[in-house]
């Protein structure tokens, strides 16, 4: 416990475990301390009596568990290139980096999140086994028998972990993993205010989890399906706790506006800003086609002045054909609203390179940023676009990018002809992009790849010095467009709705283009 750290539950003081574990964060203390799933699994474990458990981050100097008496160590993969901070976290505390160099004197190593949700068989060598799905019940039953049998053998854990529904552990197990979905009962909250934290002193509610609009490409939804709603009731009671400590709330979901009683939700924190409350509240963003006067309302009351809208492409087709079925009209009409409710501004974020995108779609992004400023002329607007990368169990996901130099080509044109009319707007990386895209589709090959990319300082050049010396065609991972039958790395790994499902929606969708 710091003393820049406000502990919204109850931590026990005197803890007599002993048993010890790590919970690592491949970043920096500001980001894990927003980080709303890491927090909320550290919180779980903390409030369990006999077990001693310890946040540490990229940047943390010194621990108060001797890293000699770590069991058990679980590490949150959110990112493709997290593997880099963690092959750095656990080089400085001296444990080997692939399991079979590790004895057991070495901790029970671990992985969740998306990335190893998705496609964990990149980084099988490194971790003794993974969290496939939702970890917040899941980390509990890990714990909890690791600790009960913490005097047997490495095997032995690993074995009985491998009959545990929704862990994968590489070495023992035999069938379809199935990836785990929580029935969401309780909210999900900051448990833990921060001074350091990137986003200050602000609590986090998890409103909604998934995405029932299942963009083409997006992990994110069809990960995280169904869409499940946080209780209304549980909520309001979760806001009362997090204003009795702080101003600053942030409602967080894919698609947030679409909980039954949103409008009730902004509708109870406006109430108390009319009361005289001081709150200042952010979304993490909206569906153009949800937003009303009534959420925007509460929003510039709360003092946000931008949003960020997702409309992914610059033309009704294509939004037609990535399954975002949003209208030009819709667009505008949420810029009519925002302009009346006393928002300043608008970013859009769309994406480049899409699979049947073409020049006449960049073209109508364009033409789309020209009317409304033309039609708004106080209303500020900017994008920011990254470039397609397929990703495991989305109907995309067989889909090759584009070349770096077409994408890069692409990026350009669009940010000088949106400069033109006074637009500003960025683009990831493609060259970064590219290497994402390996990582997302790659296989169980990549182990001595992704240690030569590391201990090279994992740098652009890095990453192509190492697919040379390993002889990794990178392009095949990145560029390919596999055919529908073709074996996936990540098939073992049942994901509803599936994969013939993933198949008849890659169908359809490509039929808008037909």
């Amino acid at each position: 416990m710091h003393s820049n750290e406000t502990f919204l539950y109850k931590p026990l003081k005197q803890k007599n475990a002993a048993y010890n574990m790590w919970l690592a964060f491949p970043g920096c203390e500001a980001f894990a301390m927003s980080s709303l799933g890491y927090l909320w699994m550290f919180k779980t474990i903390d409030e369990i009596e006999d077990v001693n458990i310890e946040r540490i981050y990229s940047d943390t100097v010194h621990t108060h568990i001797n890293p000699s008496e770590v069991k058990l160590l679980g590490f949150s993969f959110c990112f493709d290139t997290d593997f880099l901070e963690i092959f750095k976290m656990l080089d400085k505390y001296g444990i080997p980096l692939k399991s079979a160099h590790r004895g057991e004197a070495h901790p029970v190593i671990f992985a969740g999140g998306p990335v190893v949700t998705a496609n964990p068989k990149p980084y099988s060598a490194f971790f003794d086994f993974f969290v496939i799905g939702d970890g917040e019940d899941l980390n509990l039953k890990i714990v909890s028998l690791c600790k009960e049998f913490k005097d047997k053998s490495k095997k032995e854990i690993l074995e009985r972990l491998a009959q545990i529904e929704g862990i994968y552990v590489p070495e023992y197990s035999k069938n379809k993993v199935k990836k785990i979905t929580k029935r969401l009962e309780n909210s999900i909250y900051t448990p833990i205010l921060s001074e350091k934290a990137f986003f200050q002193n602000t609590f986090i509610i998890e409103v909604a989890r998934g995405c029932a609009n299942r963009c083409g490409f997006c992990l994110a939804s069809y990960l995280n399906l169904p869409l499940r709603f946080m209780p209304y009731e549980d909520i309001l009671k979760d806001i009362e706790l997090g204003l009795s400590h702080t101003n600053k709330i942030a409602l967080l979901g894919a698609q947030l506006s679409a909980h039954p009683q949103f409008d009730k939700i902004c509708e109870y924190i406006y109430n108390k800003i009319e009361n005289g409350q001081k709150i200042e509240m952010s979304v993490s963003s909206l569906r153009v086609d949800s937003i009303t006067p009534e959420i925007l309302k509460t929003l510039t009351a709360a003092g946000q002045k931008n949003i960020t809208l997702a409309i992914e492409a610059g033309s009704e087709r294509l939004r037609k054909i990535i399954n975002k079925n949003l209208t030009e009209n819709q667009i505008m009409n949420a810029v009519e609203i925002a302009v009346n409710a006393g928002l300043k501004g608008f970013k859009f974020y769309g994406m480049l390179g899409l699979p049947c995108e073409n020049q006449k779609d960049i073209d109508e992004m364009i033409t789309l940023a020209k009317k409304i400023k033309q039609q708004y002329k106080g209303f500020d607007i900017s994008f920011g676009f990254s470039t397609f990368v397929p990703k495991p169990n989305t109907p995309f996901q067989w889909f090759g990018r584009e070349s770096t130099k077409s994408l890069e080509a692409k990026s350009d044109y669009i940010k000088r002809e949106l400069h033109k009319i006074g637009v500003s707007s960025s683009v990831s990386s493609a060259k970064w992009d590219y290497w994402q895209a390996v990582l997302s589709r790659g296989d169980e090959s990549f182990s001595d790849f992704l240690i030569e990319t590391y201990k090279n300082g994992g740098k652009l050049g890095a990453f192509k010095s190492a697919a040379k010396k390993f002889n990794i065609n990178t392009d095949y991972y990145a560029l390919e467009t596999y055919c529908l039958e073709k074996e996936l790395p990540w098939d073992f790994i049942e994901i509803k709705p599936g994969k013939e499902f993933l198949i008849q929606e890659n169908k359809r969708l490509r039929s808008y283009s037909d």
